[in-house]
């Protein structure tokens, strides 16, 4: 293990270490936060990823589009990650370009190049809980999620067909998200995430999001293959399908600077 991640492991242990009580007796927020750190542990150090990625877009008729994607992910010490999806297919789309820099404190920095006007947009923070180039998914959405970025809050323990599942509330800090809150239900044994349940800025249950056929890489990390978005308000469905993951691609920050919105193939 590097240094660089030796010290990250260190400050977040020792964020969950501080925010546990010296009696055995703590609170639902403090235990919220305890799961949420251990979930962010388990998937430090990963370094950088790639992988391929289908969107299917299903409206209220089930009538479906498909695009073509790629991502790239940058794991950054001691902030969030940075990422930058591109667009190949259809032809409509293909060039469009998304990079976000995700930060633990203060509002993420997102871009959008869009080919045929040949320019980079920047998404404002006061747009991020509008939906991704036409998706169920929200630009929020597709910032990593790091601990710093809510509070917590455990509901309880249940198991869901025989599997043990830890139920968690998180609240975002930024006061521009588009959620009031979101339910997350965490696989006791994995430490991942399996299902998160979206309430709006009315506090009604607007989406749901579940991961689905999980894989385990280098013998720790564990990505889905699916994700199933549903908004429960207009009857649509987004689903990712992603494919050839690879880690270890020596990215740097230059791989993901604005001038790689428009050179990214």
């Amino acid at each position: 293990m590097n240094d660089k991640i030796s010290k990250t492991l260190a400050f977040k242990l020792g964020a969950l270490l501080a925010a546990m009580p010296l009696t055995a007796n703590i609170t639902p927020e403090q235990r919220g936060l305890e799961i949420a750190v251990e979930v962010d542990l388990r998937d430090t150090g990963f370094g950088d990823t790639k992988a391929e990625m289908e969107m299917i877009l299903a409206n209220r008729h089930g009538e479906k589009s498909q695009r073509q994607m790629a991502m790239r992910t940058l794991e950054v010490e001691g902030d969030g990650d940075k990422t930058l999806i591109t667009f190949d297919q259809p032809r409509d789309v293909k060039g469009t370009a998304f990079l976000s820099f995700t930060h633990k404190e203060g509002p993420d920095d997102q871009w959008l190049y869009l080919p045929a006007l040949k320019r980079v947009k920047r998404i404002a923070s006061n747009n991020k809980s509008g939906p991704f180039v036409g998706s169920e998914f929200a630009y929020e959405d597709l910032s990593s999620q790091e601990v710093e970025k809510y509070t917590y809050k455990f509901i309880r323990d249940e198991e869901v067909d025989g599997a043990p599942f830890h139920v968690i509330e998180r609240y975002p800090v930024d006061r521009k998200s588009g959620y009031t809150r979101q339910v997350v239900w965490v696989d006791r044994n994995r430490y991942i995430v399996t299902q998160i349940d979206f309430y709006d800025r009315k506090d009604e249950l607007l989406k749901t999001l579940a991961f689905e056929d999980y894989q385990q890489y280098l013998d720790k990390f564990w990505r889905a293959d699916r994700m199933m978005m549903v908004n429960h308000q207009t009857g649509k469905q987004t689903e990712l399908l992603w494919s050839d993951y690879q880690f270890g691609n020596d990215y740097t920050s230059r791989d993901f600077d604005q001038r790689s919105l428009q050179n990214a193939r």
